[in-house]
């Protein structure tokens, strides 16, 4: 039987540059391989479903689960995670601690976009404010008049307004004419803009309290696969599932050989050292089993901020041919 000749658009991770190089195969698949940006990838997904097998938003899928509509079935391969504490900037003139930003303006690229379903769960599980606190001003972070991908209904009590005809959040930040900013990208400013900084001044430390509190690692992106060739070959998703996390393995067994860095940056080493104390040697999982909490937390936010017009569960996204693998 020949292999299946398959779309793939991933970003240039080092958890899939096994993968991508070559070392890793997808069993039955031959796969032609894009790395392209998040942004662009799930634009040309959701727009157009135009890859086979591709990194998707955890938002924008749990949105058209929720609606019926989700033309991808999803593996629970989290290729981007991330603690949005570093998500949040604000004007520091005026907003010392989380709690003063009620009844101020915040920018942000996209309402339902994964890491801000993060922020808006974080500000109201901790800090008590409720996504109708605040008025979201909606705008692209460097190129102005950026839409939703996906067309939302939001509950009455949300204010979401467009910015400016000719502005970005990121100009709007840097004026003062919005008090936050709240984005996967750091603001588009000039070095030195006054006034911008985190919320978090300790950014890293918040989220270290976090996770030790949540046991939380946010999921930001899962990988998906078109549904009519799930529904056609039932053991892709798994063999997919496979593939990924024998990549992964690799990756890590590399970063963790460290007698030369592997990437450039110094204190790596000490970095790995210091995630695998706070959240156990394997620290970015893969799978149901190890994530269920951190799923059904998103999905709970989700459905409450207006998102899903139902609440989704892992079962409704991730194709059942995932959620066990086989052990020796």
């Amino acid at each position: 039987m020949s292999k299946l000749e398959l779309s793939l658009a991933i970003g240039n991770y080092d958890r899939c540059r096994p993968l991508i190089d070559g070392a890793v195969q997808i069993d039955g698949v031959n796969p032609v391989i894009m790395t392209l940006s998040p942004e662009e990838i799930f634009f040309r997904a959701f727009r157009g479903q135009e890859f086979d097998i591709c990194e998707l938003s955890l938002s924008s899928s749990t949105l058209q689960a929720a609606q019926g509509s989700f033309p991808y079935v999803g593996i629970p391969i989290f290729l981007s995670r991330a603690f949005r504490h570093t998500a949040i900037y604000c004007r520091t003139d005026r907003i010392q601690k989380p709690e003063d930003l009620k009844g101020r303006k915040i920018g942000l690229p996209e309402y339902q976009l994964t890491a801000n379903v993060w922020v808006r769960a974080i500000l109201q599980d901790d800090y008590g404010i409720a996504p109708s606190d605040v008025t979201w001003v909606r705008g692209g972070m460097s190129h102005a008049g950026r839409p939703e991908k996906i067309k939302i209904k939001l509950p009455d009590n949300v204010r979401v307004e467009d910015a400016p005809e000719g502005e970005t959040i990121s100009s709007l930040l840097a004026k003062g004419e919005i008090d936050g900013y709240v984005a996967p990208r750091a603001p588009d400013v000039p070095a030195g803009t006054p006034n911008i900084g985190w919320l978090f001044r300790d950014p890293v430390e918040a989220a270290k309290d976090y996770y030790r509190r949540t046991n939380i690692f946010p999921i930001m992106h899962i990988l998906g696969v078109r549904r009519e060739l799930a529904d056609r070959h039932p053991w892709l998703p798994g063999a997919i599932y496979k593939a990924f996390e024998e990549s992964k393995t690799k990756a890590l067994e590399h970063l963790s050989e460290t007698s030369a860095t592997k990437i450039t940056l110094p204190f790596v080493e000490e970095r790995l050292k210091e995630a695998r104390d706070l959240m156990g040697q394997d620290h970015w999982s893969y799978g149901i089993k190890a994530n269920r909490h951190v799923l059904e937390n998103f999905f709970k936010h989700h459905h409450a901020q207006g998102l899903s017009p139902r609440l989704v569960t892992p079962e409704d996204l991730f194709h059942p041919g995932t959620f066990e693998q086989f052990s020796l």
